[in-house]
């Protein structure tokens, strides 16, 4: 097999407060990881304007090969920061509201039943919060419970209220607890498509990602996602090929699914939209479906089949690839990491400290085809040589 020489990767992150050129900064610091564990070099152009999927090139070169990639970036910041920039009361409520439509669609139901630690994720800020304000309340009120005059609650709703304002508060905020309840708002809107404008963003985003398709003389399309960003690249891929159910035909194309996140919207009984989205990729015969899952990342539905669970048991279900991220960090970064699930469930899209057999910046830049990692384990990493027949007839992998 020869190695690739142009790629498109279309990238839908997560939900963060990043725009694209911020996660342009970032895919450049992995790249220099990659690079230096796997002993390649790697250049990343600046960001180009291409619509809602603006762009940037990255050369990553080796003896042997030379590898071109164009990634597109089709964040949703915009929403992001819309539902962020609010005030305090209006995301507490909002969230709230979000919590209980998950609850009654069904969605926590299905949570706990397919990945009972993505429930635990799910229910963690509400009772954060919940658990604040009747800390808050108690301090308000402690002037009854002791049976102390009228007046001394002047003195203990001051109290309560700084200590919301400046101890609880900061602390929450740490494990971006607010944000979490926009999180669960957006995941309402892409389930429902309603509320925030997310059917019209759809679109938009779905004409910039049709034009990068049309781009000539590419040998793969890498269409990768990570987290709530797996939900909108199944709408956005599912919009396109119900529009046009032979768009990809005779083109190569990888979804690559990492910590995915479909579930958390597609368990939602209004998510029919998206179930049936989710079922067009899957009997896609042109799209190569790889799902990475990792044991130690709460956020995500670990061993789920994400097609089956939609209601579509009798189509080709994705390959799913386990990954540990205790492989591919050393082991002093790991033990940094370990206990802040936000950052581990981050770890997909970052740089590695060593040869691991899943890279991020290796998957979307390198020269392997993105459908080899999903035969590469720990006994089998990826072999970058093609200076021999035999090492280039070891890559290959039957799709």
């Amino acid at each position: 097999m020869n190695p690739i020489k142009k790629r498109v990767v279309l990238h839908f992150p997560g939900f963060e407060p990043l725009d694209a050129a911020a996660h342009r900064a970032r895919y450049e610091r992995s790249a220099r990881q990659s690079a230096a564990a796997w002993d390649f070099t790697a250049s990343v152009d600046e960001m180009k304007n291409f619509g809602r999927a603006p762009y940037f090139d990255v050369t990553a070169t080796a003896a042997g090969w030379h590898t071109q990639s164009r990634i597109h970036i089709v964040d949703h910041n915009d929403l992001v920061a819309t539902l962020n920039g609010r005030p305090f009361f209006t995301r507490l409520m909002q969230g709230y509201l979000a919590a209980a439509k998950v609850a009654a669609s069904g969605g926590m139901t299905g949570y706990f039943r397919h990945a009972w630690r993505f429930g635990l994720f799910f229910i963690f800020p509400f009772l954060l919060m919940l658990a604040g304000l009747i800390l808050s309340l108690s301090i308000a009120f402690a002037p009854i419970l002791f049976g102390l005059p009228a007046w001394s609650h002047i003195g203990s709703i001051a109290l309560a209220i700084a200590f919301f304002v400046y101890v609880f508060l900061p602390q929450a905020e740490k494990l971006h607890t607010l944000h979490l309840f926009s999180d669960w708002e957006m995941a309402v809107a892409m389930a429902g498509l309603n509320g925030i404008g997310a059917e019209q963003w759809l679109e938009a985003s779905a004409v910039s990602v049709r034009q990068a398709l049309d781009e000539p003389d590419v040998e793969e399309f890498v269409i990768s996602s990570h987290s709530m960003g797996s939900s909108v690249a199944a709408h956005v891929v599912g919009l396109l090929l119900e529009r046009e159910p032979d768009l990809l035909q005779s083109k190569r194309v990888v979804f690559t699914t990492l910590g995915s996140a479909i579930l958390q919207c597609a368990l939602m009984r209004p998510a029919k939209v998206l179930r049936s989205r989710v079922g067009l990729i899957a009997r896609c015969k042109d799209i190569f479906w790889l799902d990475v899952h990792c044991l130690t990342d709460a956020i995500h539905f670990y061993k789920a089949k994400v097609a089956a669970v939609c209601g579509h048991e009798d189509v080709r279900q994705a390959s799913i690839l386990f990954v540990r991220f205790k492989q591919m960090l050393s082991e002093k970064h790991y033990r940094k990491i370990k206990r802040d699930f936000l950052r581990v469930h981050r770890q997909y899209v970052l740089g590695p400290d060593l040869r691991a057999f899943f890279d991020f910046t290796l998957m979307t830049a390198g020269p392997l085809p993105a459908a080899d990692f999903a035969e590469f384990s720990v006994k089998r990493l990826p072999e970058l040589s093609f200076n021999s027949g035999e090492a280039a007839q070891a890559l290959s992998v039957g799709r």
